[in-house]
């Protein structure tokens, strides 16, 4: 086995573990017997069980980064993009927690460690959405003038969403009520 491979299999083995027993439930030796490798072959990829966690966070980053990369290469228009994109993220996000059991516990508890995790893609998200709001407004469908600022404001208004749809009665409140959700991101809450 590869030595790429042998990491994936053990981030793999750590990332069932976690999920099923908690983050503090599982030791480096819980792994290297789960993955039926040495103690010395686990050391060799992850100097302690921090980082093994961070490798697992960044293993499930890298899927969400792959599902709205999928949106972002669309050839569709500004506005469908950014609405595909938006709800395209909030269901890979909360698939993630799902696919994980207990580390949704460990998530909110280690919110600080996975946002620090999180701050690379953070950035390519924002580049993203500037480029979908450029083009938007290049093509007369977007009156903002700031595609920077608005892309900040659009990101930093989803990650707030986010928590709230992890839970899964907010998660039906929010899909049941998608044309009112792109009513007020499109149109904002302006008077009549």
């Amino acid at each position: 086995m590869g030595l790429s491979k042998t990491r994936q299999m053990l981030v793999d083995v750590a990332r069932q573990l976690f999920a099923r027993e908690g983050k503090d439930n599982v030791t480096m030796n819980d792994i290297a017997t789960a993955s039926q490798k040495g103690r010395r072959t686990l050391y060799t990829y992850f100097q302690n069980k921090n980082a093994i966690y961070l490798a697992v966070i960044e293993k499930e980053i890298s899927l969400l980064k792959e599902k709205v990369q999928q949106v972002f290469d669309k050839d569709i228009a500004p506005d469908q993009k950014l609405i595909e994109y938006i709800f395209t993220h909030l269901e890979a996000a909360r698939e993630a927690l799902s696919r994980n059991g207990s580390l949704r516990a460990d998530f909110f508890r280690d919110i600080y460690e996975v946002e620090h995790a999180r701050r690379h893609i953070d950035l390519w998200e924002t580049d993203q959405i500037e480029q979908i709001v450029s083009d938007g407004i290049r093509q007369g469908i977007f009156s903002s003038q700031n595609a920077h600022l608005s892309a900040l404001l659009i990101f930093y208004a989803l990650k707030g969403v986010e928590q709230a749809y992890f839970r899964d009665r907010n998660a039906r409140l929010i899909d049941a009520n998608r044309q009112e959700i792109i009513r007020v991101i499109f149109d904002g809450l302006k008077l009549k």
